[in-house]
């Protein structure tokens, strides 16, 4: 992998920009972190893995969230599920076990064959429901689920020096990768009061990913799920070093440079700019709050209360503020859909919408 990324930055003239060398670090064919076939998603580090998602820490999470999908699907009058970035494949069984007949068709879009695999042996038992996408369907009248899809998605780097604004590349130095900062007309879209030397991160491949959404949903919901800010946050002055994170083995660090191809690149997702570039694109945000707020107003409390002790102490990490309760957050998008007054229910309380 670094053999390869060394080749294209020679290639590029010396410089590549940060979102192609994550892009490539991730996904190129076979050598990127997400292509090489590794157990990356996992309980513990003794699995092999480097990271746990929601799903894998407790079944209650895709159990809580079938109940906002199942009422996504009756406003929509839909009977299709589509994942992206299914990971282990673990939400889409604990979704298609609690949805049952209500889901006819469960389609996953995944650019990695070794996922595509594993997922493939996970959902055995919905083999006749589950189908795997290499592109958009052209028109969509289903309920879109993305739990940690926005944060893999490459980000482009800008580096604030006091005066203007670069952009912030890869070369190669000696035997290894170095940052190179450019010149640049892009800046972050919020005018705060920015601290000589700070990096930040703006994200316009999520932004075209939601773009794409909108174009082919003609009726339905999309649910994301990552952990993230709002625009004001995202780029408080304080946060001088943006967002940027690697996990390997469970253990976070800070250099994306390093062990290229061999451990997790991800940063926090910008939800005021996701959810503006839904709007521009024509769909309505129909509601954002963190996941804890979000599963308690599904019901997770109720299905809590019947779970055993290990599984509740488990769950209880999903709703946590000091776990994954407050830094994830829920945003629902949406086209054509009808609510009672208190809308979508899994935003009946606690709606954060007005602080995008």
């Amino acid at each position: 992998m670094k053999t390869r990324i060394a080749d294209a930055v020679r290639a590029a003239g010396g410089w590549l920009p940060f979102d192609r060398y994550m892009a490539m670090a991730l996904y190129e064919p076979r050598l990127g972190y997400y292509s090489r076939g590794a157990p990356v998603f996992g309980l513990m580090p003794q699995s092999g893995s480097d990271f746990v998602t929601a799903p894998e820490m407790s079944p209650l999470f895709g159990a809580t969230l079938a109940r906002p999908v199942e009422e996504a699907l009756d406003a929509a009058g839909a009977d299709t599920v589509i994942e992206f970035g299914a990971g282990s494949g673990a939400l889409a069984a604990q979704l298609l076990g609690a949805l049952g007949d209500r889901v006819r068709r469960y389609a996953i879009v995944e650019l990695s064959a070794a996922l595509r695999e594993r997922q493939r042996a996970t959902l055995a038992p919905w083999a006749d429901r589950v189908e795997w996408l290499d592109a958009w369907p052209d028109a969509m009248n289903a309920v879109v689920v993305g739990n940690e899809v926005l944060d893999a998605m490459p980000v482009t780097l800008l580096r604030f020096d006091g005066e203007a604004w670069h952009e912030r590349g890869v070369a190669w130095a000696g035997d290894g990768f170095v940052w190179a900062d450019r010149p640049t007309a892009l800046k972050p879209p919020h005018d705060g009061a920015f601290v000589p030397g700070t990096v930040v991160e703006i994200h316009p491949q999520a932004e075209a990913f939601v773009h794409g959404l909108a174009e082919r949903l003609a009726c339905g919901a999309a649910f994301f799920i990552d952990y993230g800010f709002p625009e004001a946050e995202y780029y408080h002055p304080q946060r001088t070093g943006g967002t940027l994170m690697c996990h390997r083995g469970h253990v976070a660090d800070a250099d994306p440079l390093a062990d290229v191809g061999l451990k997790d690149i991800t940063a926090h997702v910008n939800f005021s700019a996701v959810a503006l570039a839904a709007q521009d694109a024509g769909l309505d945000v129909l509601g954002y709050t963190s996941q804890a707020r979000f599963l308690y107003n599904a019901g997770f409390a109720g299905l809590l209360h019947e779970a055993s002790l290990p599984t509740r102490a488990m769950a209880a990490r999903l709703v946590n503020e000091h776990e994954m309760g407050e830094l994830f957050k829920v945003l629902m998008l949406g086209r054509g859909l009808q609510f009672g007054a208190a809308g979508p229910m899994g935003f009946a309380a606690g709606d954060r919408s007005h602080r995008l």
